[in-house]
């Protein structure tokens, strides 16, 4: 059983868990319609549930759920037993139904509720073995070029890639320097499309759009 809380430290502790992260009392006010202050914001911090810091000029106070309070909201989704309080709105019973059943998915899925609620992690991107990607860019550029050592638009070799432009350049410029490619810019300006300069590669202080291999 959890401790019991008051029906707006619980709503705060729901508020908090759903928005996985550091909540300034402005944003609580224009989310839930209230702020965490006096003795609800200390019984949560001296429960432990609650992390408070005062920030800006105004010293107003910024709130994270602890570990202590991720766990609190784990035990509360379980509260069919012990029911929730009595004298609670039809409207809260029901969100403990809800809760209730959110509980039973994690349960089977073997998830956490930071695995719902908590920040999302940035997704590792591995790089690309410049030799892969080499070979990737010869095979592209074989597929698009119409005679050899004809050109090809960076603006229609990149797509066919499927690596970040950064690791493209790299390899582009290591070839380059090596005499192995060719690398020039649009003549003509005014026919170069917001796709063509995002495309090109600058070398010396220059865009180039197409590339030429010595021998695809």
């Amino acid at each position: 059983m959890t401790d019991r809380l008051g029906h707006k430290q619980t709503a705060a502790m729901f508020t908090l868990m759903v928005l996985g992260r550091e909540v300034p009392n402005q944003e609580l006010q224009e989310v839930v319609g209230f702020t965490l202050t006096g003795k609800d914001r200390t019984n949560l911090n001296t429960l432990g549930y609650v992390e408070s810091e005062p920030t800006g000029p105004r010293k107003s106070f910024v709130h994270v759920l602890s570990d202590s309070g991720w766990a609190w909201c784990e035990k509360e989704l379980a509260a069919g037993d012990p029911p929730p309080p009595r004298g609670q709105s039809t409207l809260a019973s029901a969100l403990y139904v809800l809760l209730g059943g959110l509980n039973e998915y994690l349960a089977r899925e073997n998830k956490r509720l930071s695995h719902v609620f908590g920040p999302a992690e940035a997704p590792t991107v591995e790089a690309t073995p410049a030799g892969d990607l080499e070979d990737r860019i010869r095979v592209a550029y074989r597929e698009l070029v119409k005679e050899p050592r004809g050109w090809v638009g960076l603006v229609d070799l990149r797509p066919k890639l499927g690596a970040p432009a950064a690791e493209v350049d790299a390899v582009l410029k290591k070839l380059s320097s090596a005499g192995k490619v060719h690398l020039v810019p649009e003549d003509n300006r005014k026919a170069l499309t917001a796709a063509d300069h995002e495309a090109a590669i600058r070398i010396g202080g220059e865009d180039n759009h197409f590339v030429s291999f010595e021998a695809s």
